[in-house]
Formats: structure tokens, C-alpha cells, sequence
């Protein structure tokens, strides 16, 4: 025989919207380290579901599902040299689907996978390791 939910909880609610996740996502941002946070003022914080073709051919992707995120822009060490023409702010995507479906599969709040992608993408923008921004997000 089924069991049913008895909770209750699950029975109306959907997946988080794109604009849901965008607010989960700025609210993720505003609870990481002030300093850290400093060190990026123009970044700006974008969701969709997926990424475009190009990005998913430029990174060589079996599966738009293979990228939570992607940081575009110049890091803080490109920002000093001379060509500066035709520069983009920097600028961080989260995609909506990978991150639902990371989740589905996952026992980690929405909450923290969305934390864990942005301090990968911020670690992209100061050019740190991953083994640098483990131990940034360990601390956090």
C-alpha cells in the first residue's frame, strides 16, 4: 500500500520559480563574509534555467545539467591591464535547473547549494583554487 505525505507540506507547493531562486540567491550573497562581499561591489547576480548553447559548447558540456553556475567578467588580477576595451561587468549566472536537480539528489538545502555555488564563482573572480574556496566555504 502507498504511504501519503503526512506532513502536509509537500502536497501544493512547487519547484522554486527563477525568480525564487533569485531571491534565494541574494540572500545567499547577503550572508557571506562582509569583507568578502567588499571585494566585489559591481558584480551582478543573474538565474536561468540553463545556459545558452555557446556557453555549453565553449565548455566542452555533455549536459546543461553539468553547470550550476559560470562567472563571466574579468577576475581582480585582468583587471589592472591595459585593454579594457569592450569589457563586460563581471557577472555570475546561476542555472535554475542544474541547481534543482543537484538538490533532487542531494541532502543539502536549497540554502546551501546555492552558497556553495556562489562562493565558487567569487573564488573564479579572486582567482582562487578550489582547494582555497573549500576551505573558505568550510569556514562559512
Amino acid at each position: 500500500m502507498p504511504r501519503s505525505d503526512q506532513t502536509g507540506i509537500w502536497a501544493s507547493r512547487l519547484a522554486p520559480n527563477l525568480t525564487e531562486i533569485e531571491s534565494l540567491t541574494h540572500q545567499a550573497y547577503a550572508h557571506l563574509p562582509q569583507e568578502f562581499r567588499e571585494l566585489c561591489p559591481d558584480m551582478t547576480l543573474h538565474v536561468a534555467d540553463f545556459p545558452d548553447d555557446s556557453i555549453i559548447e565553449d565548455l566542452g558540456l555533455d549536459t546543461p545539467f553539468d553547470l550550476l553556475g559560470l562567472f563571466e567578467g574579468a577576475g581582480l588580477g585582468e583587471r589592472f591591464s591595459l585593454q579594457t576595451d569592450n569589457q563586460r561587468p563581471n557577472r555570475m549566472t546561476l542555472f535554475r535547473r542544474a541547481i534543482l536537480d543537484y538538490w533532487c539528489e542531494h541532502e543539502e538545502t536549497l540554502h546551501e547549494i546555492i552558497t556553495h555555488v556562489l562562493i565558487h564563482e567569487i573564488g573564479h573572480h579572486f582567482g582562487l583554487d578550489d582547494d582555497a574556496m573549500l576551505s573558505l566555504e568550510d569556514a562559512h
